[in-house]
């Protein structure tokens, strides 16, 4: 696993160029995602960075990777083409072998020549070849052509700005914010998405200009002219007439194939485990595959709405793995690492589940330097409660909207605010508030923060604009089903834009790497195939896997709810964590946003400390927003 980073300078008014060591200084800024190389590479109009962290070909796998033949004299011929590379290519090997029976010669067995030479042989067209997650930027000398490009479902991060003709790039924002010719000014409507849904969907980022290159796509750039272009499109057409034995054989042999390419690695490996029936999975086929003897990492809470130990350590002991705990309390060092998030989170970690991913990933960088996790089993096959909550909504609608909103006053006065993370009330509550919602914006909610009114309360001016343009280009629930629609619409965003990026961002600030094989793209085209019936059905979730898991995981994992890696931000708000939120966002820092109203931020501090709502969320978006405008420096006016 590594980071990139790069710009073009062929804009003579741009006041940069490659010889001024702007390419080191960027690089420099993400050493934590890769402490154990760093290089770069300059020629006229291009600059091009990358650190590395060793997994595959320890010794020969040092980046940027070129094509060319070096001279005596350090030059090298016009024909050469350069990479710098951020991923995994799991069918290196086999494009290896294919690639040589087509007369390219390797120096290197790193999956980073690989794919280099899959780009020489075929050029943009290799993109849809490479199995894996990656973000990589190839510069080819004779055309004085860069290439840019992402995976399939954006498991890796890539951001761009354009400035005039010219294009800076890098795995994080701070690597663009270290160059000069980016502004550092907050985008409105990305914190206008940001307070709604804890994230900013892409291409947006919080910040005028940067944008994230979208998923499945790359970008090409020559003389000035940039153009992105799609290389995937995931296709929900879900056929009724598969069996469900057929769907088992099926999704066993791509699982197995999955976790057999994501065990290969050239360092120590783990698993992390939460005792749910994803991580409990991959656990299952790696142990199966021979991966043994196999390292677990798993996280406890003091709060029983948050722990799952009983699960993780049954699982445990089932494939005597190695187990790893660490403990998250109210007395774990939790105030400093948060206002580390500042730095390396790019953008506010408004998901409060960035927390216990910062010592997990901590923790297991200890003993392995890969960890493979369970990301995408819910967005895939229906895990959340979101799902069920979408389709009961449809029923609540035949109320008259007058009945729903005397019942949310009535829970508001009769329900105090709960600690549980989300109990009967909390849930209560938000369902009968989305039901108020168009369907689209009600399935945006679930997962939010603050509701339409809220943020108006805090931010007067905040800017118009709907949610719901984020479903606009999605196929209709006549088309595709009601449930794939919003499966569809949180693989595009949820998924990516949030877990995705929490996870690679606390992991990579500890040097971790962290696979996802459920988000191999065979297994989700698979997925997106399946009858809405096989992945749930009544009150049944995830049908399909929990059927082929029947036989192999015990009953307690299979029937166990949905948790979730998360704190207990309610009851953290009402404690250990008030006095950070009280001195980072006081009177003097809301005001010098020329944004926030602070009397309206004062208020729900005092509802949520006073129990009459529950607000945890609200306030740790909040709390990581002022961190981040802080640390960044981030014009607000």
């Amino acid at each position: 696993m590594c980071g990139i980073a790069g710009f073009t300078g062929n804009s003579g008014g741009s006041g940069f160029g490659p010889k001024d060591g702007l390419i080191e200084r960027m690089t420099a800024t993400i050493t934590h995602r890769g402490p154990d190389q760093q290089g770069v590479y300059r020629s006229e109009g291009i600059a091009l960075g990358a650190v590395r962290l060793q997994v595959i070909d320890l010794d020969g796998g040092e980046q940027p990777v070129r094509s060319g033949i070096e001279d005596a004299a350090g030059g090298s011929d016009a024909e050469h083409s350069v990479i710098v590379y951020n991923g995994e290519i799991y069918n290196f090997r086999e494009l290896r072998a294919e690639l040589e029976s087509l007369g390219h010669t390797f120096r290197s067995d790193c999956d980073t020549e690989v794919a280099l030479r899959a780009f020489l042989q075929w050029d943009t067209g290799c993109f849809a070849r490479l199995r894996g997650m990656f973000a990589m930027a190839i510069w080819s000398e004779r055309d004085r052509r860069l290439v840019l490009a992402r995976d399939r479902l954006g498991i890796k991060p890539l951001y761009i700005r354009r400035i005039g003709q010219d294009l800076v790039f890098g795995s994080e924002i701070k690597v663009l914010l270290e160059h000069p010719g980016v502004t550092r000014r907050l985008d409105r409507t990305g914190l206008s998405d940001f307070l709604s849904l804890l994230y900013v969907p892409s291409p947006r980022t919080l910040i005028e200009g940067i944008e994230k290159l979208p998923s499945a796509h790359y970008l090409e750039w020559q003389d000035g002219v940039t153009k992105i272009t799609p290389y995937w499109t995931l296709k929900f057409a879900p056929d009724e007439s598969i069996r469900e034995e057929d769907a088992k054989a099926e999704l066993d042999r791509l699982l197995r194939a999955a976790v057999r390419e994501q065990l290969v690695s050239d360092v120590p490996l783990g698993v992390w485990s939460s005792g749910g029936i994803d991580s409990s999975t991959l656990l299952h086929y790696a142990a199966e595959l021979g991966a043994g003897p196999i390292q677990t990492f798993s996280m406890v809470f003091e709060s029983k709405s948050c722990d799952e130990s009983p699960y993780f350590r049954e699982i445990s002991k089932i494939y005597g793995t190695g187990h790893h705990e660490f403990e998250l309390n109210r007395d774990s060092a939790i105030v400093s690492a948060i206002e580390d998030f500042a730095f390396y989170s790019d953008e506010p970690g408004g998901d409060a589940g960035a927390l216990p991913v910062w010592f997990l990933s901590k923790m297991s960088r200890q003993d392995v330097t890969v960890a493979l996790s369970g990301e995408g089993g819910d967005e895939l096959f229906g895990g959340y409660m979101t799902y069920r909550a979408d389709a009961l909504a449809r029923y609540l609608r035949v109320v008259p909207a007058v009945f729903r909103e005397a019942a949310l006053r009535a829970a508001h006065a009769l329900l105090p605010a709960s600690d549980a993370k989300i109990g009967f009330e909390y849930k209560l509550k938000r369902g009968i508030e989305g039901s108020l919602l168009h369907p689209d914006e009600a399935h945006l909610f679930w997962n939010g923060a603050f509701s339409r009114a809220q943020k108006e309360e805090i931010w007067p001016t905040v800017p118009p604009h709907e949610l719901r343009r984020l479903t606009a280009g999605l196929p209709s629930a006549r088309e595709i089903g009601f449930l794939n629609r919003y499966l569809l619409l949180d693989q595009h965003y949820y998924l990516q834009d949030n877990l995705l990026c929490k996870v690679d961002r606390m992991s990579m600030a500890h040097s971790l790497e962290v696979r996802p094989p459920l988000l191999d793209h065979r297994i989700v085209e698979f997925a997106a195939r399946l009858p809405e019936g096989l992945k749930i059905n009544g009150s049944r979730q995830k049908v399909i896997l929990k059927s082929l898991m029947r036989d192999k995981l015990p009953a307690s994992i299979l029937a166990r709810k949905k948790a979730g890696l998360d704190i207990p931000a309610h009851e953290w708000f009402r404690g250990p964590l008030l006095p950070l939120f009280e001195d980072t966002v006081n009177e003097n820092a809301v005001r010098g946003t020329g944004l926030f109203d602070y009397a309206a931020i004062r208020k729900m501090v005092d509802d949520h400390t006073s129990r009459r709502i529950n607000a945890g969320y609200q306030l740790w978006a909040l709390l990581t927003l002022f961190l981040w405008l802080k640390r960044w420096r981030i014009a607000t006016v």
